[in-house]
């Protein structure tokens, strides 16, 4: 077995190919590193720990010539390269760079290759959108509304679209839920990122070893032959029920380890209310059932990554007004806090993340009376989080049925419940992977496989994705974003979300005619 991989510098990347690398059918691993100076010290590290079983590939990930070099004779490819936030929040031309055209480069690469090796493609839970209490189950084939402004899952989501109907002959599809990885503290101070996390967004955290780990066990399992039907289907990494949270409790069990909590260094005005992204996965046994990879509990890694930090322990001796003075304060004036865009009024971001800049300043500064998931004032915490008690998403079809089942007739269900119709009259059965034509409620014609709208969740192409973000407006056509949209937005709510010629938010509101 060789294997190429993306993102090695990462934190799951990391862990995918240390742990790869213990397996004896790992022949090769080939790995691509940009060409910044500061991988230099990592490619050096890995020939010295691998020798020849490693190769390195410097270069852009969007560079074709570099993804033919990466993945030339091998037989497994890992994408897990990504711009993240906080970066791509200040950079979205990074992001757009490396999530979606350096996918879609990889991706082309794959397809010239003779045979194509078998392709893996990390996508993210933030294509979901933004969740709370009244649907805080997920699964595969939920309608994907990325949330307005959100560079990282807007160019992630065109990134795996174009995966899924580009044609490979043997792909898979899995996205990563929140990650829990030994520097998470140490990442997150630099910016207004956390206070991003809505106090009830529901969290499911799986540890960046764990997610390495299930890359070890596909492979391992793959080579054995022992998993066939595992691929070209889209799954969502979890860690089930011991990785479930919301924001609020994901804050205390952080800042626990500095002697802190979410009520000591916050209060409910410096947190969204809205236009996040999190879940927890009703489907997430899935990949566990094929690969029994969950293993970390998220409030043991917590402890644990407060135990490799040993500076950590002497913030539970320093006064916790001394913390808030000197970090928490500064984070919440940073220019990607939402608590700085209700000072700057900045209406836009502060409509999408609370509703209206009323709506925002109205927010209480005390944690009396604000109603939290993780107090139980929505019912039995534990309750609430047990699979059978989740509140599906309708799809518009029969799901009982398999995809081999699948017929035009299912299609065209499908299709009224997104506010369109199929305009191919007929369909093998089960040609789940042959591209048919849909038409929106637009009149926006476009191609599509039956896997990637029915299981990928994925619609139009023209007005059902960022940019700009239309969601308001969309949910009065289509039913299946509206099941859960209006979750967390009113009904009267009318305002399109976009970006100006400089890259700066903006937003309208149409009238109900428009």
């Amino acid at each position: 077995m060789k294997v190429a991989m993306t993102g090695v510098s990462g934190n799951m990347g990391r862990e995918a190919l240390a742990q790869s690398m213990e397996l004896a059918c790992v022949e090769l691993a080939r790995v691509l590193l940009s060409d910044k100076s500061k991988n230099d010290k990592l490619a050096k590290q890995l020939k010295k720990k691998y020798g020849k079983r490693i190769e390195i590939v410097r270069g852009n990930i969007a560079d074709a010539a570099v993804c033919d070099a990466l993945v030339k004779d091998v037989t497994h490819v890992v994408h897990m390269a990504a711009v993240i936030p906080p970066r791509s929040d200040a950079s979205p031309a990074a992001s757009y760079a490396c999530n979606l055209l350096g996918a879609v480069a990889l991706v082309d690469a794959v397809k010239r290759c003779s045979p194509q090796p078998k392709y893996i493609h990390i996508s993210t839970v933030a294509l979901y959108g933004n969740r709370n209490e009244k649907h805080p189950f997920g699964r595969v084939g939920d309608p994907l509304l990325v949330s307005p402004f959100d560079h990282y899952a807007m160019h992630k989501l065109y990134g795996e679209r174009y995966c899924l109907d580009a044609g490979l002959d043997c792909w898979a599809v899995l996205r990563q839920t929140a990650m829990l990885h030994p520097n998470m503290m140490h990442d997150n101070i630099s910016d207004g990122l956390m206070f991003h996390t809505a106090p009830n967004a529901p969290l499911e955290w799986v540890s960046s070893r764990d997610s390495g780990y299930l890359i070890k066990r596909i492979l391992e399992r793959d080579d054995a032959g022992e998993v066939p039907g595992f691929w070209k289907k889209i799954y969502n990494i979890g860690a089930g029920f011991k990785g479930m949270e919301t924001g609020y409790d994901t804050f205390n069990d952080g800042f626990a380890i500095i002697g802190g909590s979410a009520e000591k260094f916050f209060k409910p005005k410096y947190l969204a209310s809205r236009n996040f992204h999190g879940l927890w996965f009703y489907d997430g046994g899935e990949l566990e059932e094929l690969f029994h990879y969950q293993r970390d509990d998220v409030h043991e890694y917590w402890k644990w990554i407060g135990s490799q930090h040993k500076l950590y322990k002497l913030g539970r001796f320093v006064p916790k007004g001394l913390i808030d003075l000197f970090l928490f304060r500064k984070l919440r004036n940073h220019k990607n806090s939402p608590y700085r865009w209700v000072k700057n009024g900045d209406t836009a971001r502060v409509t999408a993340t609370f509703g209206s800049m009323e709506q925002a300043k109205a927010l209480p500064d005390k944690w009396e009376g604000f109603k939290l998931i993780a107090k139980g004032d929505f019912g039995d915490y534990d309750e609430m989080r047990k699979t059978e008690n989740a509140a599906l998403l309708d799809h518009g079809y029969d799901e009982s049925k398999d995809i081999s089942e699948w017929t035009i007739e299912d299609m065209r269900e499908a299709a009224r419940f997104r506010g369109g119709e199929t305009l191919t009259e007929e369909m093998e059965k089960g040609a789940a992977y042959r591209k048919i034509l849909w038409k929106c409620h637009e009149g926006h014609e476009f191609e599509a496989s039956p896997y990637t709208v029915l299981r990928g969740g994925h619609w139009c192409p023209v007005c059902c994705q960022p940019t700009p973000w239309d969601f308001d407006r969309l949910s009065k056509h289509v039913p299946f974003f509206a099941q859960v949209w209006y979750d967390s937005h009113g009904t009267e709510e009318n305002y399109v979300y976009d970006l100006d010629d400089e890259g700066k938010s903006v937003m309208r509101r149409l009238d109900d005619a428009q």
